[in-house]
């Protein structure tokens, strides 16, 4: 599912226009995505946790060349399934 059917799932669950719908879920992602940039996390109870990881330096091998590379330390989103997310999934 891509965004564009995600809202107009939305649309047809709250009687939005498809046009509302999707700014709705476009203002949705902008928040978490706003938040997440600020370092906080946004837990939506019963479907999951998106938080911000900090991924160490590391030692890396270039495929072509054989070449040992370091890759440098980033912080990453992350996502953690909430409880009624992993019992509707299986």
């Amino acid at each position: 599912m891509n965004r564009t059917e995600l809202a107009g799932k939305v649309a047809d669950a709250t009687g939005l226009s498809k046009a509302q719908a999707d700014s709705a879920v476009a203002a949705a992602l902008d928040a978490i995505k706003s938040s997440l940039s600020d370092g906080d996390s946004v837990t939506l109870i019963g479907f999951g946790t998106f938080s911000v990881s900090n991924r160490a330096a590391r030692q890396g091998r270039n495929p072509g060349t054989g070449e040992s590379i370091t890759i440098a330390a980033r912080n990453v989103a992350k996502f953690t399934a909430g409880k009624a997310l992993k019992d509707a999934i299986g």
